[in-house]
């Protein structure tokens, strides 16, 4: 196996721990400080709303961005470069302010969120793609292959063009940027040269287009929150039956006030540094439980023996010994893990990096809590446990 250390350390561990404890608590009254007073940056999975992905054809800012949507009552939008790319997140959550909306409004019906959107989009285009679609030009970076077919029948094509056509326009905006700059590109594609012809004077490209719309329900939204909560408290009281039955009750009491304080310090962060709360969030807590618990089985497995053999030592020295005999497996373990999320968190792009952010945090609270929180109260209640007997 290998080692770190040549000879077994000799650390103590459980001389700390009631400071470990205190930095402990401080993390956790923090963050339930900030969730008093801003409370979680709710992502669309659970606060509803509409996501758009948006690409451009040129360099665009933010602000730029911000101040075309001011302008429909969509400024307070969240909008989120991706990557380097010209493309971007944009986030509007269940109650917005639109014009004609009353502030504080909840837009409950899918089709609404759909309005939306349309609103988004018009709103991106510059004066001349406005005037455009006013005039009743298609615009082909932004319509769907049903809408294209259908405007190119209405047009007098046959309908084996139209749909084939579509097809085409459609397999095009998939490749690259997902954006058609102009009518030759279609022609070299394979579109006809009498359609193209055509659609030189009833169509358009906008400098823009959505890679992908989702919408999800207010109600929807509650429903997946209050599942979310349900799977975490399933995950913990799963986990203290399964230690409960393989040690003994108080150990598996311990695991789950470890496992509850690696949940509670990954959910501080992330109100910190004001990261989403998504569903990817959810699956990083869920994956701290399982990984934490991995930890710290190894360690009480290595306790249960050492208490049989160390039967005249106090149960500190026990407790210490028993971690340092597993100090090297529990860096190497959790060292491999932190740098495989960091390359997540760091390379993985703007997807995946709340992901990755709740694992990193989650794998350095865990690492941290095997030794200060499943070992330590461990301590603290034999200690108690013995004041009871005396008494």
């Amino acid at each position: 196996m290998l080692k770190i250390f040549k000879e077994e350390p000799t650390f103590r561990f459980i001389h700390w721990r009631f400071l470990a404890f205190a930095l402990s608590g401080l993390i956790i009254l923090a963050g339930v400080y900030v969730w008093a007073t801003r409370g979680f940056n709710w992502g669309i999975d659970f606060s509803g709303g509409t996501l758009i992905e948006v690409g451009f054809d040129r360099g665009v800012a933010i602000p730029q961005l911000r101040g075309r949507l001011s302008a429909i009552g969509l400024g307070d939008a969240q909008i989120t470069r991706i990557g380097g790319e010209d493309k971007f997140f944009i986030k509007t959550l269940a109650a917005l302010k639109r014009q004609g909306r009353p502030a504080g409004e909840k837009l409950e019906a899918i089709e609404e969120y759909e309005i939306v959107a349309r609103e988004i989009r018009t709103a991106l285009m510059d004066e001349g793609e406005r005037a455009q679609a006013a005039a009743g030009r298609i615009d082909l970076n932004n319509s769907a292959a049903g809408e294209i077919a259908r405007f190119l029948r209405d047009k007098g094509l046959g309908d084996a063009d139209a749909q084939e056509t579509a097809h085409i326009i459609i397999g095009l905006r998939k490749g690259g940027t997902g954006i058609i700059r102009d009518l030759a590109a279609l022609e070299k594609a394979g579109v006809k040269h009498r359609i193209v012809e055509q659609l030189r004077e009833q169509a358009f490209f906008s400098k823009f287009t959505f890679l992908s719309v989702e919408f999800v329900g207010p109600q929807v939204g509650k429903d997946l929150r209050r599942k979310a909560l349900l799977a975490c408290i399933w995950a913990l009281i799963g986990m203290l039956i399964y230690i409960g039955f393989r040690f003994k009750p108080i150990f598996g009491l311990s695991g789950i006030l470890t496992l509850a304080h690696d949940v509670l310090v990954a959910l501080s962060f992330i109100l910190f540094f004001r990261i989403e709360m998504s569903l990817q969030v959810v699956a990083a807590l869920l994956t701290i439980v399982g990984y934490s618990i991995n930890d710290t089985i190894v360690v009480f497995d290595r306790l249960r023996d050492n208490l049989k053999v160390m039967r005249k030592d106090n149960l500190e020295a026990v407790l210490d010994k028993s971690i340092n005999q597993t100090l090297s497996r529990s860096i190497f373990t959790s060292l491999t893990v932190f740098l495989t999320v960091l390359s997540l968190y760091l390379f993985g792009g703007e997807v995946i990096r709340p992901f990755a952010f709740t694992m990193l945090v989650g794998v350095i609270a865990g690492s941290y809590s095997t030794i200060y929180q499943s070992c330590a109260w461990l301590k603290v209640w034999e200690r108690w446990l013995v004041k009871r007997k005396k008494s």
